[in-house]
């Protein structure tokens, strides 16, 4: 990984990120060489990415933040694509990681290199591509929620943890194929996915008194199969609220961590916290009775 470059490389490269952000683009999507960026690199520690789940395909609205289009980014004009159906490209796919972890995507949502995303230039914001390394057959699915590369001939920017999984974190850069995950193909088909954090699938129905009181409810904001993901958000929002964020070890089928926030007993105050927690962070925290 190159952890410097020449004066002017830099002078670009600012100049792109500042332009970019004009655009209404901002973190990963920002940075015109990825995995190669200025000052990037990998996590301070080393993480296991064997048991680390593919995003999950579903259907999602498409945003106005991140679909500004046309943008122009280092003289360049792009046009968002109005629909990502059928979509297939080959090309170099690269990463990006630390310098931006905990920035704001393109449309808003923080950047944790330790999920599976990605940054494409032109596909509609939010959706879902199978992306598969080339040069081993390893294959993975990633949600596309940022705007990049703007580098080269490079074609998408992969979280760091994504790149690691399909085995190129190492080199920098991959030839892959990417392909759009239709949801709907894909929940035909799809076969005992782990539970991630989109939705409360699987949750126990709310216990709540006569007087509108929640016993023991907490926010779940996360789930992730990494403890380091877990944490670096735990931390986060213990600065934005003052109930206890905890994380809570889910031991099989495989282990995942939780990330909740509570319990809140006032059930109008739960409700107001979930309120705040989704405009402040972009998630979409959803309400769980231990």
């Amino acid at each position: 990984m190159k952890t410097s470059c020449k004066p002017l490389f830099f002078t670009m490269l600012l100049g792109s990120i500042l332009l970019f952000q004009g655009c209404g683009g901002s973190g990963g999507g920002a940075s015109p060489a990825g995995g190669y960026g200025y000052g990037d690199g990998p996590p301070p520690k080393d993480i296991d990415v064997s048991g680390l789940p593919d995003a999950v395909p579903r259907h999602e609205p498409i945003t106005l933040a991140g679909n500004k289009s046309p943008y122009t980014v280092l003289g360049k004009t792009y046009q968002v694509m109005p629909s990502s159906k059928g979509f297939r490209q080959r090309g170099l796919a690269s990463w990006y990681g630390n310098k931006f972890h905990g920035r704001t995507t393109s449309n808003g949502e923080i950047y944790s290199m330790y999920e599976m995303t990605a940054a494409h230039k032109t596909l509609p914001i939010p959706c879902y591509v199978k992306v598969t390394n080339l040069e081993n057959g390893r294959s993975v699915i990633v949600r596309v929620n940022d705007r990049g590369p703007f580098h080269g001939d490079r074609v998408i920017d992969l979280s760091y943890a994504a790149a690691k999984k399909l085995g190129y974190s190492d080199q920098g850069t991959a030839k892959v194929e990417i392909s759009v995950v239709d949801p709907s193909n894909y929940q035909d088909n799809a076969v005992a996915w782990p539970q991630l954090a989109s939705g409360p699938a699987m949750l126990p129905e709310a216990r709540v008194d006569a007087g509108g009181r929640a016993n023991n409810a907490y926010l779940q904001v996360g789930v992730f199969s990494n403890q380091l993901a877990a944490t670096d958000l735990s931390q986060r929002l213990s600065g934005v609220t003052e109930y206890p964020v905890v994380i809570r070890q889910q031991p099989s089928p495989q282990p995942l961590f939780k990330v909740l926030v509570g319990p809140v007993a006032d059930h109008l105050k739960l409700f107001d916290l979930k309120t705040t927690l989704g405009q402040i962070d972009n998630l979409s925290p959803f309400i769980v009775y231990d």
